[in-house]
This record gives C-alpha cells, sequence and structure tokens, in this order.
C-alpha cells in the first residue's frame, strides 16, 4: 500500500467545508491514497462520494455518530459500512431526528434573544443534511448577527441550553456492527476545542464502550503527540482492539491538514492501522 491514509475526514455534508468530490481530489493531491469520509450524524457525503470515487482512490464510507454512555459523550465512527443496510438506515434516521431537534432548538433560542436570522439562512440551514454548530454560527456571522464565527458560537450557539442530541453507543456500535462496518471510538481523549478526558474518565469510558461491543480505537489523531497515540496502541493491543486513525480534517484553517495522523507529523506505517485488514471496499 503506498501513499497516505486518512480514515476520519468531513465534508460539507456536515461540518467540512469542502463538498465530498473536492475533498476527495484535496485528499489526492495530499498524497492520500486511502480516505475515509466521516461526516457527523450523516453519510449523506459518503453515499455521494460513493458515486464517483476517483481513480488512485481506495475510498472508505464512514460515519461519525455523537453518542453518549454514562460516564460521558464520545463519537463512534462507522467505518465501511453497508450504507443501505437496513440497520445502518435506522441509526441514520434516529440521528437525523435529533439532529434536526437541535437545529430547530438553536434556531429557536436566537429568535428568544431578540435576533432573526432571513429565512433564506433557516432554509439552508434546514436543507442541510446535518447542521450544527459551525452552520448556525456562520449564518450568524453572515448576518451580521455577530463579528465572527467564533463569536458567534462562544456568544450566541454555546448559550443554548442542552438539548439530548446523541444515540446510546451501544445501539450505534450494535447499527454500524450489523451494517458489516467497524466501530471506531474517535479521538479518545477529546477533540479538538474541549478538555481532554482525565486517564479516569478515559478508562470508565472505555469499560463502558467495551462492554457495548466497540471494535476499535482511533489511536493515531491529528492533535495527539506521538506519545499518546502510542500508549493508545498499547491499550487497542490489551483489550483487542482493531487500530484506526485520522486527522478529523475539515478542510478549515483551524483543523489539521489532510493525511495528518498525529500532533508531530510523523509518518504512520500502514501496517500500525490494522483497521483496514476489516474493512471491504
Amino acid at each position: 500500500m503506498t501513499g497516505k491514509i486518512d480514515l476520519h475526514t468531513h465534508s460539507c455534508a456536515s461540518d467540512g467545508l469542502l463538498p465530498p468530490g473536492e475533498l476527495a481530489r484535496a485528499a489526492l493531491e495530499a498524497g492520500v491514497t486511502t480516505l475515509a469520509v466521516c461526516d457527523h450524524d450523516t453519510a449523506a457525503g459518503a453515499a455521494e462520494l460513493l458515486k464517483n470515487v476517483p481513480a488512485g482512490l481506495r475510498f472508505i464510507p464512514g460515519v461519525e455518530i455523537s453518542a453518549r454512555v454514562s460516564s460521558g459523550k464520545c463519537h463512534i465512527l462507522g467505518l465501511g459500512c453497508d450504507l443501505g443496510h437496513p440497520a445502518f438506515l435506522r441509526l441514520m434516521d434516529t440521528a437525523a431526528a435529533l439532529r434536526r431537534g437541535k437545529l430547530e432548538a438553536r434556531i429557536a433560542h436566537i429568535k428568544r434573544l431578540g435576533l432573526a436570522l432571513p429565512e433564506t439562512e433557516l432554509s439552508r440551514l434546514r436543507a442541510m443534511p446535518s447542521a450544527g454548530k459551525p452552520q448556525v454560527a456562520d449564518a450568524l456571522a453572515r448576518c451580521g448577527l455577530a463579528p465572527d464565527a467564533a463569536s458567534a458560537i462562544r456568544g450566541i450557539v454555546d448559550t443554548c441550553p442542552p438539548v439530548e442530541d446523541r444515540i446510546e453507543a451501544g445501539e450505534a456500535v450494535g447499527a454500524i456492527r450489523a451494517a458489516g462496518g467497524v466501530a471506531v471510538w474517535a479521538h479518545p481523549y477529546g477533540e479538538t476545542g474541549r478538555r481532554a478526558l482525565t486517564e479516569g474518565e478515559y478508562r470508565a469510558m472505555l469499560a463502558e464502550l467495551l462492554e457495548r461491543g466497540l471494535t476499535a480505537l482511533e489511536c493515531w489523531y491529528a492533535k495527539y503527540g506521538v506519545e499518546r497515540c502510542e500508549k493508545l496502541e498499547r491499550d487497542a493491543e490489551k483489550y483487542g482492539l482493531l487500530v484506526s486513525g485520522g486527522s478529523d480534517c475539515h478542510c478549515r484553517p483551524d483543523t489539521a491538514p489532510l493525511g495528518t495522523l498525529n500532533a508531530e507529523g510523523r509518518p504512520v506505517e500502514p501496517e500500525r492501522l490494522t483497521v483496514l485488514t476489516r474493512i471491504n471496499t
């Protein structure tokens, strides 16, 4: 296998910048020859790219599910799923309903603050497969209701009362596995821009996810140092989990470049990403 591998990226079907086809071309330009698109709570981007995969690219359809266990929130990647499998379709229906509910709660909150998004922006948000915090913030900034997206998130979107928008992790893992996919715990210590989990929090969540049938850990992650990535590899071996890796690239200035699997930018040998042995494409 030649070229870089990136098993966690996002298109504009959720909060990425590029359409799926453009994301695939950008990946090839960056030297990535194995790519997974894992949009938040929707497989629309992956399904679109499946129709026309560029030559030279091994494409793995994916999704990133907003999930929960009793010890906290987590994200579960589903890699290599049959997007038409009934269990997977039911999972996507549930995820879409939860996303729509959260979007409407945010829109209502914005109105309560005395701010008015134009109908064109509301229609645009409602038409997106998986509109989340970045898209709402972009709309607020675009309409002059906030100086920029970051300010919109801090001062408006994040002040919205909590809304349940997460699927129980066992349900997500079960549907992914039923659809022939691999269930991966994404960025196990936390993601970019959020508080990192303590070792105790990580261990508690790992124990719960193992009980629910987790099959892989995202050991190699763009924001983690090599020492942490290798520690996660040892945990994967200890618990019989497969090893995955991804950049979590959104093709936005504040996210890692495509193909980046650790904070030091060190190349990762393909054979270390054992999850690839279980994914059919």
